[in-house]
């Protein structure tokens, strides 16, 4: 059952329409319909700008079938891609014509550089990720000089946003040992909605389900799905995962001992999992983990890799590894297949915490703090002072 919050009417400090970013490449693009879904529930209109790869013709019908919610695209490089300094600069003057044609309330920033532009709006920045933490995460050193320009853009967006939010505490102390502290900040976790991912009948029957699954980009090394690569044959249970292994520029090689499902849609998704008892992400990095979540309401037990982030949302209703210790993945796999009862335990466990983050209250926890934003007198642009830093500084 779904637990469906009530629904008031839109008070006069809620957003009558918000311009949100995007990116089409990985969950931002999946969080962003999600709190968008929502908000169109509660009557706020979304303006969605997508920068990069243009969505898929499945992904752009997901979007339009959400109503009151009007899609962009603007074929502009990210701030994580290389040199990406000029198409910054043209995206700023795209997403500033296009808040001038729409007339939004607030902004709304998946992403930091733009945050810095002269919007003469209160300005709220998610950071779903940054390059610096996953440098360090994924490598054990810190990032090296060439991500200064990065980091200066991410440093001057942060410092120019009203308001930042993360999925996770984790996340935010991240920010503040590379940025420095955030006093405008607060945590609001992702949510997915339990009506959508749930697994097949007879979930908790011993037997019913068999296989493990992971989701993820398998090229990505923050994802370590190379790792069930390695420890698959070892296993009784087959592995499978959804996902790309191909890197954006064309390299990359298929798992050796994973059946690839490839990257698909939601529908099918649902069903990956719902066939599964296993969810397992070994990752180095995740600041919150989408796909962690959709497993949970799935059913699946989880076997994570031990992280800061992923302990702080999971602790109680997962096992942890060392994303690197192959041994110890494979331990836990092995004991969860030979102990059925164990394995039903984690399932319920993991399930009931997968409540706690649903998208009524993502979308309100959101409302509020767009609603706090605006009740900063808006007389003159915000950002004034901040506007004239050089986005390739």
């Amino acid at each position: 059952m779904t637990i469906r919050f009530p629904e008031p009417p839109l008070g006069s400090g809620a957003p009558r329409r918000v311009l949100m970013t995007a990116d089409a490449v990985g969950g931002i693009w999946d969080y962003a319909l999600e709190l968008a879904g929502g908000l169109s529930r509660r009557g706020v209109r979304i303006t969605l700008a997508v920068m990069g790869r243009e969505p898929s013709p499945a992904q752009r019908s997901k979007a339009v079938a959400i109503p009151g919610l009007d899609l962009h695209h603007g074929d502009f490089r990210l701030e994580w891609m290389e040199e990406p300094e000029d198409d910054l600069r043209r995206a700023g003057d795209w997403l500033l014509e296009l808040a001038e044609r729409t007339a939004p309330d607030m902004v709304h920033l998946n992403g930091y550089t733009h945050a810095a532009l002269p919007w003469g709006l209160p300005v709220l920045v998610v950071a779903h990720s940054c390059v610096l933490s996953w440098w360090q995460a994924v490598h054990q050193t810190a990032a090296p000089v060439g991500w200064q320009p990065y980091a200066s853009r991410v440093a001057a967006g942060l410092a120019a946003a009203d308001q930042v939010v993360a999925p996770t505490q984790a996340m935010l102390d991240a920010l503040e040992v590379h940025y420095g502290p955030r006093p405008r900040s607060q945590v609001i976790w992702n949510g997915r909605d339990a009506g959508t991912w749930h697994g097949r009948t007879g979930l908790h029957q011993p037997g019913s389900r068999r296989g493990i699954v992971s989701v993820g980009r398998i090229w990505d090394e923050a994802k370590n799905i190379r790792a069930l690569d390695g420890v698959a044959p070892s296993l009784e249970w087959p592995v499978a995962v959804a996902g790309s292994w191909e890197r954006p520029d064309g390299s990359g090689e298929p798992p050796a001992n994973l059946r690839c499902h490839g990257v698909v849609p939601p529908d099918a998704l649902a069903r990956i999992y719902g066939d599964a008892a296993i969810f397992a992400l070994p990752a180095r990095y995740e600041p919150f983990g989408l796909s962690v979540l959709e497993a949970a309401l799935s059913g699946c037990a989880l076997v994570l890799g031990d992280l800061p982030s992923l302990r702080e949302l999971w602790t109680g209703a997962a096992v942890f590894v060392p994303p690197d210790d192959h041994e110890a993945l494979t331990r836990e796999l092995k004991r969860l297949i030979g102990q059925p009862a164990h394995l039903g335990t984690l399932s319920l466990a993991a399930r009931h915490r997968a409540r706690s983050y649903g998208t009524e209250r993502m979308v309100a926890r959101y409302l509020n703090v767009y609603a706090d934003l605006l009740d900063v007198p808006q007389t003159v642009p915000l950002h004034r002072e901040v506007a004239a830093v050089p986005l390739g500084s």
